[in-house]
């Protein structure tokens, strides 16, 4: 069971990668172009695996003819038909099918539409009108641009079989940039300009979410003070320490609703109003009290009476 699920997750990830195969190039009149592995000169199309996995195109179709999809099948068990990632194969169109795995059984004529049909002889993967006007010599491919490739933006070309399409010639991006900054003074500032600007921004706002924070962890501070505020024991002056006491209590027992606050208000008004107070005056006197056992006197042997 384990094996079959892996070989049908096998199928569809094969499948998958099937859809990615383009037709890259084609090139119909050839007369200094590519030489076949038999010294000819034929027309050729090439194509490409656009995917980052290894394709088997191994069992797919090639035709040119909308009547017959199966016109040429491409040879199964040959390694040379699997394509690795991002890599291109080339197939002759020499109209002789059996002088090897990429020689196909028709040759092509400018106004052909060119197919590439999946395994099943349906499915179109890929499709190219080959423009009626094409030159000799002259290709018709997709247009690569830096490494990139443009699905749908086809353009006549110099022939560029087994490489990547457009002009050799041609500067890249980053060829451009190393001719215009040698040095590289404009990518290093534009860099340190980014770097300093994003500093900016990320101090900006994390000092206005700290205010933000403050402002209302004070205003929820001042909420609960509000609903907690204690509450205020007015006491004459001439009030004895009882009624201080008492008032003392019932404000600590609405604060708290315990007796011991209140004898802790009672203690701490007696102290702070004096009441209670003895006038000490640190002096400790010790007077010893005398007995038998610590009278030397007694002690002594009494003179015997007569």
């Amino acid at each position: 069971m384990i094996v079959l699920c892996a070989l049908a997750i096998s199928a569809s990830a094969s499948a998958q990668n099937l859809n990615e195969m383009l037709i890259n190039e084609v090139l119909v009149n050839n007369e200094t172009s590519l030489v076949d592995g038999f010294g000819n000169r034929n027309g050729w199309i090439e194509l490409l695996n656009s995917s980052y996995g290894t394709v088997d195109i191994g069992g797919c179709y090639l035709t040119n003819d909308t009547q017959n999809m199966k016109k040429y099948l491409i040879p199964s068990g040959d390694v040379n038909t699997k394509i690795a990632p991002r890599q291109v194969v080339v197939f002759h169109a020499s109209g002789k099918g059996d002088q090897g795995t990429f020689y196909t059984n028709f040759k092509i004529e400018p106004g052909d539409t060119l197919y590439l049909v999946s395994n099943d002889g349906r499915t179109i993967i890929d499709q190219v009108v080959i423009p009626s006007d094409l030159g000799t010599d002259e290709s018709y491919g997709r247009v690569h641009i830096d490494g990139t490739i443009d699905d749908t933006r086809f353009e006549k070309m110099s022939p560029s079989p087994n490489s990547q399409n457009g002009d050799p010639e041609a500067e890249t991006k980053s060829q451009i940039m190393a001719r215009t900054d040698p040095y590289g003074w404009i990518i290093s500032l534009t860099s340190m300009s980014v770097v300093f600007t994003s500093l900016i921004v990320l101090f900006l706002i994390f000092k206005l979410i700290g205010k933000l924070s403050v402002k209302y962890m004070h205003k929820g501070e001042n909420k609960k003070t509000a609903k907690k505020a204690p509450a205020k024991v007015k006491v004459a002056k001439t009030g004895n320490a009882t009624e201080v006491a008492a008032a003392i209590a019932m404000a600590m027992d609405k604060e708290f609703g315990a007796e011991t606050e209140a004898a802790i208000a009672l203690a701490l008004h007696l102290h702070f109003d004096s009441c209670v107070h003895d006038q000490e005056s640190f002096v400790i006197t010790i007077k010893p009290h005398m007995t038998f056992w610590s009278d030397k006197r007694d002690m002594m042997l009494h003179k015997p009476t007569k």
